[in-house]
C-alpha cells in the first residue's frame, strides 16, 4: 500500500479541512508543554473550543461514539496548537506519540475508534509527520467530566 503526501503546507491542509489552530492559553499550576532537547511534551488537552468544553459525560452511556470522535478531533487540534506554538509553527511539528484517554463504560471497547479520529486528523494535516505511536485507554473519569483528553509528544523538524 502506498501513501501519498498531501499537497500544500500543514496550515493550508488544516484550513482546507475547516479548522484553525486555537490560541494557546496560559496554564495555571502547570505548563502547556515542556521541551527537552528536540522533544516537546504537550500537556493533556480537553475538547475546548473558544473557551467552551464541547461535551461532558461518559462514552457509551451519555455520549455516542461518533460524538466522542468529534471531541477527540477538537482535543488533538488543541494539542497541535500547543505543539506549533512550542516549535515555531505547524509545519515544523512531527508527532512522536499520542495518548488518548476516553472516559467510558467498562464494556465500551471503542476507545481505539475514538482515538482513530484524532490520528486521522494528524495524518491529514501533517502527512507522514503526523504518523505516531499511540495508546488509547478507557478511564472512569476525566477533568471537568470531559469524555476525551489527549496528551502527546512531538519533535521539531
Amino acid at each position: 500500500m502506498t501513501t501519498s503526501t498531501p499537497s500544500g503546507t500543514a496550515t493550508e491542509r488544516l484550513d482546507a479541512l475547516g479548522f484553525t489552530l486555537p490560541r494557546v492559553g496560559e496554564g495555571g499550576k502547570y505548563v502547556e508543554h515542556r521541551s527537552l532537547g528536540s522533544s516537546v511534551y504537550v500537556s493533556g488537552q480537553l475538547p475546548f473550543k473558544d473557551g467552551v468544553l464541547l461535551g461532558q459525560g461518559i462514552v457509551g452511556r451519555d455520549v455516542e461514539t461518533g460524538a466522542a470522535r468529534d471531541l477527540a478531533r477538537h482535543a488533538v487540534l488543541n494539542c497541535l496548537a500547543v505543539a506549533a506554538d512550542a516549535v515555531g509553527g505547524l509545519d515544523r511539528v512531527r508527532i512522536v506519540q499520542m495518548l488518548v484517554f476516553v472516559a467510558s463504560t467498562p464494556d465500551l471497547g471503542q476507545q481505539s475508534r475514538v482515538a482513530d479520529a484524532a490520528s486521522d486528523l494528524l495524518i491529514e494535516v501533517l502527512g507522514e509527520n503526523g504518523r505516531h505511536a499511540r495508546t488509547a485507554i478507557g478511564v472512569a473519569g476525566l477533568p471537568l467530566n470531559s469524555p476525551v483528553e489527549i496528551q502527546m509528544v512531538c519533535t521539531a523538524l
